[in-house]
């Protein structure tokens, strides 16, 4: 036999493992020495805590999280063939240097802060904020092969999905202890970071301070309203956006290859048994222009049109696609940034008069799921903000569009929602009421010194003590220009909310 015994755990090894197991080896149990000491059945228990993991597997795209600190079984290592088919095609294409990567030019081009750091690999603590499918992750894993290469770094990822605080824990408690014993530093990778709530994002920061870890967080979440602003602060923030339709044809071409699939212009209709499977080049533009911006669904949508014909040659036609994918994909989390960018863009249209582009983002959000009456909300206070007493009835029509959404509801209502969308855009605008109010409550809010009392002849008397205290002492039903009283408190006669 060719395995060698671990003099410390005896498990045995490959000559070619055994090296870096006994290192790791050594190390995991080297933690005992910063424990008080136990009995030997506490020992075994605590070397089977780290020889496999407590929570986690380790996840198929890198080898190094929590768990992976320890050596592979052998079994996953004697066979990792039948694992990485198993791969999703999206993980698969997974860019595994800069040179590879498509997309994000705004940060990753020549000579700009971000791709100087990795090339120079000087990582600091940053967090990646971007929708889904932008190459968040593919960064993350580029930093991972960066850090196989150099020895002195160890690269752990971790989701947010499945961890907790005291998986972090954890990772900390070795991290200082690879710093001491062999000056190795750690990078952790936390996907999905805004899933853990800023309490819990408390245990980055005495470790990110020190130095002990360097944290690269993931988000599709604005970070200044998911993160803690004291964690943000010592955070680098890098903004990815969607990748346009040229990235998301380029990346499907090289999907297409490593299927060894032939792109054609022209379609085949009949493909002999023994001729390679085609794709006509129109299915790729259409997939690209489709997915907003997601790499991994276009992918993802690719590979599920190939795995429905699995086994033998085809041709990819545009409805084989189509039917891997649907609009239900569309850029709209009805909790996220992208919800409220959304309905400001609809305001924001109405109020100039746009009515076609207020159709749009009408038809985008209730494309994308958004509650019907969450819009006619919206709808209601624009006919009062903008529209006003220049024309009193569109506040008539959006009360009536918002019981009529209450109703029949979705998907009838899309039709009341569009007419009162459109005759707000196209009536007339008026702000004067929504102006004086504001003015008066700058009044209000800025007034110096305790606000006025009500003038004695403008309260009410309802019995005789308060009669005979002058309340309501001269008032009259008259107009004000006629009665000879002011309405005003006293030093604000002279104020006007509508000048």
């Amino acid at each position: 036999s060719n395995k060698t015994p671990c003099p410390i755990c005896d498990k045995e090894f490959s000559i070619e493992e055994i090296e870096i197991h006994a290192e790791k080896c050594l190390f995991l149990n080297s933690i005992n020495e910063f424990a008080p000491k136990r009995s030997s059945e506490d020992r075994t228990s605590r070397k089977s805590l780290f020889s496999s993991p407590k929570r986690h597997k380790p996840s198929n795209d890198t080898n190094e999280s929590f768990a992976s600190t320890s050596v592979a079984d052998n079994n996953t290592q004697e066979k990792p063939e039948p694992e990485k088919t198993k791969k999703p095609l999206a993980e698969r294409m997974r860019p595994s240097s800069l040179k590879d990567f498509v997309g994000q030019q705004h940060i990753l081009a020549s000579n700009t802060v971000f791709r100087n750091l990795l090339e120079q690999q000087n990582i600091p603590s940053m967090i990646m904020w971007g929708p889904p499918g932008c190459g968040k992750t593919s960064l993350a894993h580029i930093i991972h092969r960066m850090c196989q290469e150099k020895h002195n770094v160890r690269f752990v990822k971790l989701s947010a999905t499945l961890a907790g605080v005291n998986d972090v824990k954890e990772i900390v408690k070795i991290a200082k202890n690879e710093m001491n014993l062999s000056k190795r530093h750690t990078i952790l990778f936390m996907d999905e970071i805004h899933r853990f709530n800023k309490l819990q994002q408390d245990i980055f920061l005495p470790h990110v301070e020190s130095g002990v870890i360097t944290l690269i967080g993931a988000t599709t979440e604005n970070p200044s309203f998911s993160l803690n602003a004291a964690l943000l602060s010592r955070c680098r923030v890098f903004v990815l956006e969607k990748l346009s339709a040229s990235d998301i044809s380029t990346l499907l071409s090289k999907a297409i290859t490593a299927l060894n699939i032939e792109i054609v212009e022209i379609s085949r209709e009949n493909v002999k048994s023994n001729s390679r499977s085609t794709i006509n080049r129109d299915s790729i533009s259409w997939l690209s222009e489709i997915c907003d911006g997601d790499a991994r669904i276009a992918i993802n949508s690719l590979q599920m049109a190939v795995d429905s014909n699995e086994g033998k040659p085809l041709h990819l036609t545009l409805d084989n696609i189509k039917e891997g994918i649907k609009r239900s994909h569309l850029l709209y989390d009805k909790k996220g940034e992208e919800h409220y960018n959304i309905i400001s863009a609809l305001h924001k249209s109405i109020r100039a008069s746009d009515d076609n582009a207020s159709l749009y983002w009408l038809t985008r959000m209730l494309e994308g799921g958004e509650d019907p009456l969450f819009i006619a909300r919206r709808l209601v206070r624009a006919a009062s903000e903008d529209v006003g007493l220049v024309d009193p009835m569109a506040l008539t029509l959006a009360v009536a569009a918002m019981q009529g959404c209450q109703l029949v509801g979705m998907p009838e209502c899309d039709v009341l929602l569009a007419q009162v969308t459109v005759y707000l855009a196209r009536t007339y605008k008026s702000q004067e009421v929504y102006r004086a109010l504001q003015k008066a409550q700058d009044c209000i809010k800025n007034h110096k010194g305790p606000l006025p009392t009500v003038p004695l002849h403008l309260r009410n008397a309802p019995t005789r003590l308060m009669k005979e205290l002058g309340y309501a002492r001269g008032y009259n039903m008259k107009h004000k220009d006629e009665s000879g009283l002011t309405y005003m408190p006293e030093g604000l006669e002279n104020v006007s909310f509508f000048q």
